[in-house]
């Protein structure tokens, strides 16, 4: 593919410098324009078209936030990558549907990384069920969670915790944002407090008028309940796959 014409965003000029001079040394990057703000992104991005943005979050005026819900309506978005010292914004990046998440200082082969997200996703065609991940802490550290690997989410307030084979965590997002981004997806409601990705279940159970499905490895499997309320739709669903 064409070498790369990217966009980096930063209002400290250090911080701009660096991420600028890191992407015109990645040999997948052609051009690298630099603004020092929301609105000089937005001025340039009217006159000229860019492959991604590399977009600080916390700027004067529009911040990185608010100019990324801009760019979600343009009619081709650009793929975003947040760069920032701030992890508590994962969660929005993760809304978002940011490309990445590098936390700031950046170190160059945490940015390629970046790159190589940017490049395997440029490519394809929008899609509704289009994979994603989810940003997740851990001990201090963010990482990404492919969201096919989420065997069930269960809720915990205004908080969810979604599980797959290799551990739980927990993520600041209701449940019911998420059964509403993720049905297309095939995740769904069988308990006010459960969402289950129907590819990975594995059997449905009957007794006694008591529905309960088994997710993830069989040798491993979970147990879940489904509330007579979701019973029928569940196994409505499960029929057609």
């Amino acid at each position: 593919m064409d070498a790369l014409r990217v966009l980096v965003v930063d209002d400290e000029r250090p911080a701009l410098d660096e991420l600028q001079y890191l992407l015109d040394h990645d040999h997948r990057v052609g051009e690298v324009i630099a603004c020092d703000s929301a609105t000089e992104a937005l001025r340039t991005l009217h006159d000229r078209e860019v492959d991604a943005v590399f977009l600080d979050i916390q700027m004067p005026g529009l911040t990185g936030l608010e100019l990324a819900q801009v760019l979600k309506r343009f009619q081709t978005p650009p793929p975003v990558v947040f760069v920032t010292a701030h992890e508590a914004h994962a969660v929005d990046a993760f809304e978002l549907r940011a490309v990445d998440y590098v936390l700031k200082p950046v170190r160059a082969e945490r940015l390629a990384e970046a790159v190589r997200r940017i490049i395997e996703g440029g490519d394809r065609v929008p899609d509704p069920v289009e994979e994603v991940q989810i940003p997740v802490e851990l001990g201090g550290v963010t990482r990404f969670v492919d969201r096919r690997d989420v065997t069930y989410v269960e809720a915990h307030g205004d908080y969810a915790r979604l599980h797959t084979a290799q551990g739980s965590h927990l993520i600041r997002v209701p449940l019911t944002t998420l059964e509403e981004q993720w049905a297309d997806a095939g995740f769904l409601r069988i308990h006010r407090s459960l969402l289950v990705a129907l590819g990975h279940v594995t059997e449905v159970r009957m007794e006694s008028g008591r529905c309960t499905v088994a997710v993830g490895p069989r040798e491993t499997a979970t147990d879940l309940v489904v509330s007579r309320r979701h019973t029928r739709e569940l196994r409505e669903l499960l029929g057609r796959r």
